[in-house]
């Protein structure tokens, strides 16, 4: 005869065991509940983004590059755009050494985010190579290291310009081919500074929020096309060279620093 109180106390030990297992998994891990539960349960990238031809803008260095080379070990045709070609060029070699992506596979597109009448012809020079768009990555950016009372407002203006209108400019160009195709994804790095503040920083957490709201608001405009997808990423402390090359209070410097940890 089956005691079920016996059956029903073993399940919940059972279950109690899970829970706690998972639990201390989670605490480990280097990302949020969102991102962990896509790891364990999601699409696998292996399956989905070979052949996707993706678009990574600031991907000469940091983030942008990193990316790059995973992409190129799924086997993801890339298009590679930042100010630096030499850079981007060094970047292209490391992706065909690591993958089985060829030179053709690869397009390098030199870019300033602040160059709004150049994003048309490079979204043509990157849909005549490839015929489409899959993925557009939008990376590029800089950031500040300054008091807001010593900052100069061309600063604040000159962070606007990169990182926010130039990013949504070049997304305009990007979007409209996604939707007569009506697919694609619009991924944007944008921080952990996104949805907080913090202090020396005023400009880029702007900057950053302002892409949060941004495309927030565009995800529901596009309520007609599921098959595009709006994908806002905050990391937090990266390390990279973000900080190398920062907007300080003076429009006119730049701020070389030693440290390799700072946030995205």
């Amino acid at each position: 005869m089956v005691c079920w109180g016996v059956v029903c106390a073993l399940a919940a030990a059972g279950l109690l065991i899970y829970l706690i297992v998972e639990l201390a998994i989670w605490l480990r891990a280097d990302s949020d509940l969102t991102v962990w539960a896509a790891e364990w349960w999601g699409k696998k990238p292996e399956k989905e983004l070979p052949g996707k031809v993706v678009w990574v803008t600031g991907a000469s260095s940091g983030i942008g590059e990193e990316m790059a080379y995973q992409l190129a070990k799924l086997g993801s045709p890339l298009a590679l755009s930042a100010r630096r070609e030499n850079e981007l060029e060094r970047v292209k070699k490391k992706c065909i050494e690591i993958s089985s992506l060829t030179d053709k596979d690869i397009l390098i597109v030199p870019l300033d985010l602040t160059d709004r009448s150049a994003h048309e012809a490079a979204t043509k020079t990157v849909l005549k190579h490839f015929g489409k768009i899959d993925v557009l990555v939008n990376n590029g950016g800089r950031s500040q290291r300054s008091l807001y009372v010593d900052t100069s407002i061309d600063v604040y203006k000159a962070i606007m310009e990169l990182n926010y209108i130039g990013t949504i400019s070049l997304t305009k160009y990007v979007l409209d081919h996604m939707i007569q195709r009506k697919q694609g994804k619009i991924v944007t790095i944008s921080s952990v500074m996104g949805i907080m503040g913090a202090p020396l920083a005023t400009g880029y957490c702007a900057s950053k929020h302002a892409l949060q709201g941004f495309f927030n608001s565009l995800r529901p405009e596009l309520a007609d096309y599921p098959g595009i997808s709006i994908i806002n990423i905050c990391p937090g402390p990266v390390q990279s060279q973000i900080i190398q090359n920062v907007f300080t209070e003076d429009i006119a410097k730049v701020r070389k620093v030693e440290m390799i940890k700072g946030p995205c």
